[in-house]
């Protein structure tokens, strides 16, 4: 029932809304990965969380990309793909 309480709260907002959601859960995911190195706590289900939560917001912002495209532009659009690997070419 949660999950579904989440993508209800992310189906509200806006794109810009999404995209600080998805910096904050970047930031926040990064800090659970640095405290895991340190040895703090349990935070390996904390991680997987943020990482789940982190795609949904991306798959959202696609959604909405491929339903309004103006809504999402191709700078920001590319800013979202920076860290997607490129195709392999045989």
């Amino acid at each position: 029932m949660k999950r579904k309480e989440t993508m209800d709260q992310l189906r509200d907002m806006n794109v810009e809304e999404l995209k600080d959601q998805a910096d904050a859960l970047k930031e926040s995911l990064f800090r659970l990965k640095f405290r895991k190195t340190l040895g703090v706590g349990e935070t390996v289900n904390d991680i997987r969380r943020e990482k789940k939560t982190l795609a949904r917001v991306y798959t959202l912002i696609g959604e909405i990309g491929k339903s309004d495209p103006a809504a999402v532009s191709v700078q920001q659009s590319e800013k979202l793909n920076a860290g997607a690997k490129p195709a392999r070419v045989k």
